[in-house]
């Protein structure tokens, strides 16, 4: 790859709210999107997994086809984002296809995908610029500023960036996507699903100030990572194994991969319930490892974050956001629910750097971001 930036690695959460911190990425490179069509009507029928299966599937897909090598992403909830490099662009587009034509197959859903320029997104008057948040000593993820994710999702969704589908892309490899840890419940009181964007015409520095102030309060709060720090409970994930078993490529009857699903199950089940390591894999550090590596909270274009939230602390956001939002600083959503969804990317169990996205269980960021669109 070439012309790649050396992004800078932020160390403690508030400094994502500091523009001056993202480097701009260079102008041949290329941002990727899906997003789920109509997630609201899934979202209501209940499809919440598969809904967020979907938005991973993306990032799960463009990784896998690229060896591994895609450090510049960020799950959404109903879709996902992802930066390339030139060389890379080709490949990541097949991918998505793909992925589009599997979710349509094996999901029932349509999920829209396109791929635009930084060039192109420049020349509307957005960037897109980019900085790793440390979130643990395993895994970092990328953070994004510059308005460029948000106008290539617009641009996506009113058709502008679409790719054109291809009947012999073949099935995307989704090696390591799985959603078979259970809901996890909140402790603290309720689970908030948040996204703070910047308003038209704020100052983006007020906008910044505001944000930390958003972040500072939360953590006063104890509002705090929905996963224990000991990792999710160990329950049996009997309404997963269908949608687990989806992922499989090639041949072969539905029948028999949900079987092999079902006895795959069954082993790893067993396997965390007795807390036995098998070669170099401990499940217990696994399972922390989950915790510590998960995205419950980050920045695209606007502040994101799910968290386990005391329900004080609840009318006490509510007040500071409101406030803000009147001042003319944000535009906001929030969603409000009982438990946390994990969906997870791990390219190998004895490689510590997997990956789990975080959304509320009620849909919570395709809910936030539509009472965002709602907003006056």
């Amino acid at each position: 790859m070439t012309g790649i930036p050396d992004y800078p690695v932020l160390t403690q959460f508030e400094q994502v709210a500091d523009g001056s911190r993202y480097v701009p990425l260079p102008p041949d490179w290329k941002i990727g999107t899906s997003d789920v069509v109509n997630s609201t009507a899934a979202l209501a029928a209940g499809r919440y997994k598969s809904v967020n299966f979907a938005g991973a599937a993306t990032i799960s897909a463009v990784s896998n086809a690229l060896g591994g090598r895609l450090p510049l992403f960020v799950f959404g909830g109903d879709g996902a984002h992802f930066a390339v490099s030139p060389d890379q662009a080709g490949t990541a587009g097949n991918a998505l296809v793909q992925v589009r034509q599997w979710v349509k197959r094996e999901l029932g859903l349509d999920l829209r995908v396109g791929m635009v320029g930084v060039d192109a997104i420049r020349k509307q008057g957005a960037d897109v610029r980019a900085a790793y948040w440390q979130a643990s000593d395993h895994v970092r993820y990328s953070m994004f500023n510059g308005g460029g994710l948000e106008w290539a999702e617009r641009a996506l969704k009113a058709g502008r960036t679409a790719l054109a589908s291809n009947t012999e892309a073949g099935d995307p490899d989704l090696t390591g996507l799985s959603c078979q840890w259970g809901p996890v419940m909140a402790t603290r009181g309720r689970i908030v699903s948040l996204i703070v964007k910047r308003a038209p015409g704020a100052a983006p520095r007020r906008y910044d100030k505001t944000i930390a102030r958003i972040i500072v309060a939360l953590a006063n709060a104890r509002a705090a990572n929905p996963v224990p720090k000991a990792g999710p409970d160990i329950r049996w994930p009997a309404g997963t194994i269908g949608l687990q078993s989806r992922i499989g490529r090639g041949p072969g009857p539905r029948a028999w991969k949900t079987t092999s699903t079902f006895f795959k199950t069954v082993f790893y089940w067993a396997l965390f319930k007795a807390a036995l390591p098998v070669r170099d894999f401990l499940p217990d550090r696994y399972r922390a490892d989950i915790a510590a590596n998960s995205d419950f909270r980050k920045f695209s274009d606007g502040l994101m974050m799910t968290v386990d939230c005391p329900p004080e602390a609840i009318g006490a956001l509510k007040g500071v956001l409101e406030k803000a939002r009147k001042e003319g600083s944000i535009r906001y959503g929030l969603e409000i629910q009982d438990e946390a969804l994990i969906t997870c990317v791990v390219p190998s169990a004895f490689d510590r750097g997997h990956m789990h996205f975080i959304d509320g269980s009620g849909g919570g960021y395709a809910s936030a971001a539509r009472q965002l669109r709602q907003a006056p």
